[in-house]
């Protein structure tokens, strides 16, 4: 499997991933959407690859925390495998490929809304206890998570999250 950063020449196979993925075309609507969205920027989009074939994408968006707009805050959203990619490592590598680039540019927080089974396995812990919020109520609330990529960040803000605006609907957040 080899790893590589998205480009727009790419964007067929990052929206093939997506509707495999989630058999539905709302998360590659939300793509698309986040693709051309300029408050979304700096992104990440990473695709995934095996024998020349997509099978798994991540994208990684700006966002802010509200009150504490010196960190550079990212949210990872959405996270897609294709079927018969699933529980081979392929999303705990593209994970850790996009935190590690995200590292490496400045980024302080990754956020995430999902599986509260899935996500602490890849170093994410709950954000609202540690007084982070999400832009819309979340349930269950275990299911929005952080994960701080300098020491000594967590802990030290609080507040809410504002995300992109292809993002900012209380549709894109359920889990």
């Amino acid at each position: 499997m080899r790893i590589a950063e998205a480009s727009p020449a790419d964007e067929a196979s990052v929206l093939l991933v997506e509707r495999e993925a989630f058999g539905a075309s709302d998360v590659a609507d939300l793509v698309s959407d986040l693709l051309v969205d300029a408050t979304a920027r700096p992104m990440l989009s990473l695709l995934a690859w095996e024998a020349e074939e997509p099978i798994g994408h991540i994208m990684f968006t700006s966002a802010t925390v509200v009150g504490a707009e010196d960190l550079v805050v990212s949210i990872l959203a959405p996270l897609a495998v294709v079927p018969d990619s699933q529980g081979c490592g392929v999303g705990g590598s593209l994970i850790e490929d996009g935190v590690e680039r995200l590292a490496e540019s400045g980024v302080d927080l990754v956020f995430v809304l999902g599986h509260p089974g899935y996500y602490p396995r890849h170093g994410f812990v709950p954000a609202a206890p540690l007084g982070l919020e999400a832009p819309y109520p979340i349930s269950p609330q275990e299911a929005w998570m952080v994960r701080a990529l300098r020491p000594n960040v967590v802990g030290r803000v609080r507040g809410t999250i504002s995300c992109a605006d292809a993002l900012n609907h209380p549709e894109h957040w359920r889990e």
